[in-house]
């Protein structure tokens, strides 16, 4: 059964340094296999022949024929010198010399081939070995390899927000002598980026930077791309620090979702009700904005606030807006709806702009100028907060840069140089953060334009 497994092993030498214990192993395994049948034969055949000629040449010990000896005794001699007997019904019996060869050539094969055939555990061994050589050249002057193939996959292609972000990215694979594409879904259900990823690692990218919309979903596939050598980095959105190299936040957490409620709290001067209008529930970044705008609003400065509704409109613009007039006739003392999703934003301002509650109901959350430029110079709302989406892009695609160069691994401390934008150190848990969010309003949302 074991000899099954060296043929189908020696179809597929594509490396020859992997596949010697292979060819080892079967060597090996036949003389284990051989021996016990062919060291018997040999004997039987030698014992036939000796039965048919008689003894060898010079006589056996015995009779006192051989010179210098004493004669054996009468019993001793009856037993070889007497007439030859018949012994068909007797097997010959292996000489134990030869059980043992035989049991030693099967231990060497069968130890050969625990280490030839488990392949993963000498691949697992190679890899450890390559991490460590490269774990010893990050942080190196090397230079960015030119060529570099990036693939970028938001969370949907027809969210103005992503666009803007992996439009950045793209132009910063120019700026190094790489290139840079965006695909991907055009909803943000939880296993639409599953396809995208393994089409992605088929084509041998370099690095796929992802906005992972549901990080149990895309866990498993990007896995499956590590293993293939391409560098994976989340961006905006994270998914499990085992399923990626790095992540690079647009802000720190701490700062987005304190902040939201701040703003909101300083507009409604600490009184009434409010809702939060989120994009999916397995949004990572937007579970933990939320999770700390809830830690915030628990602080004693917000006695008098209430958060009463957690709505998600998928990002999706119709959704939004439907669950931004719900939210209205539901809570008709509601005073305020923080949306900390562009798409959200966008739809809550246009539902907000067109209806009586314009003036009464307190908007705020994460959106780009372009789209909110027209609602703050209507008076919809005072304010919102984002950081400049292309230098997210263009700080993502640098890192995926420097970890296709061996310039860094993703460990906690290591710098890397993201062109215009300066030197970035990795942070905890593989985190790179570009920077603290910027606050919009009419005094200065002229001055941006994405």
């Amino acid at each position: 059964m074991l000899l099954i497994g060296v043929p189908r092993n020696l179809l597929t030498l594509n490396d020859p340094s992997r596949e010697i214990p292979v060819i080892v192993t079967g060597a090996l395994l036949i003389v284990s296999v051989l021996t016990p049948r062919a060291v018997p034969a040999l004997a039987a055949r030698r014992h036939r022949r000796t039965a048919a000629t008689g003894p060898p040449r010079g006589g056996r010990r015995g009779a006192g024929h051989h010179s210098g000896t004493t004669p054996r005794p009468a019993s001793l001699r009856s037993r070889t010198a007497g007439p030859a007997v018949s012994r068909k019904a007797t097997p010959m019996r292996p000489h134990p010399r030869s059980r043992a060869l035989a049991v030693t050539a099967a231990a060497c094969a069968l130890t050969v081939t625990v280490a030839g055939c488990s392949g993963t555990t000498t691949s697992d061994a190679r890899g450890d070995a390559e991490d460590t050589a490269r774990n010893a050249e990050a942080g190196t002057d090397a230079p960015l390899k030119k060529g570099l193939k990036l693939a970028f996959l938001p969370k949907q292609i027809n969210n103005p927000y992503m666009t803007v972000v992996d439009r950045g990215g793209i132009e910063a694979a120019e700026e190094f002598g790489g290139k840079g594409k965006e695909v991907g879904p055009s909803d943000a259900k939880a296993s639409s980026q599953v396809s995208y990823i393994n089409t992605l690692t088929r084509q041998r990218q370099d690095a796929i930077l992802l906005a992972a919309n549901d990080p149990r979903a895309v866990c498993g596939p990007l896995k499956a791309a590590m293993k293939q050598d391409v560098k994976i980095v989340t961006y905006d959105s994270d998914a499990g620090e085992d399923c990626r190299h790095l992540f690079v936040n647009q802000a720190g957490s701490e700062d987005i979702g304190r902040g939201l409620v701040k703003d909101m709290a300083e507009q409604l001067n600490y009184k009434g009700d409010i809702a939060i209008l989120s994009a999916t529930q397995n949004a990572t970044n937007q579970n933990t904005w939320i999770e700390i705008m809830k830690d915030e609003l628990s602080k004693p400065a917000y006695k008098d606030m209430e958060l009463v509704k957690i709505a998600y409109g998928d990002d999706v613009d119709r959704k939004s807006f439907q669950e931004t007039q719900s939210l209205l006739k539901t809570y008709p003392d509601l005073k305020g709806i923080i949306s900390p999703t562009t798409v959200g934003l966008a739809a809550a301002a246009r539902y907000v702009s067109g209806s009586p509650y314009k003036g009464k109901i307190t908007l705020g959350g994460l959106g780009t100028p372009n789209q909110m430029r027209k609602y703050i110079k209507n008076g919809t709302l005072e304010q919102f907060s984002l950081w400049d989406a292309s230098k997210l892009g263009y700080l993502s695609a640098y890192a995926a840069a420097a970890l296709s160069s061996g310039q860094i691994t993703g460990k906690e401390g290591e710098k890397f140089t993201a062109g215009k934008l300066g030197q970035y150190t990795i942070g905890k848990d593989g985190e790179v953060v570009l920077g603290p969010p910027t606050v919009f309003d009419s005094g200065n949302i002229d001055d941006f334009d994405f």
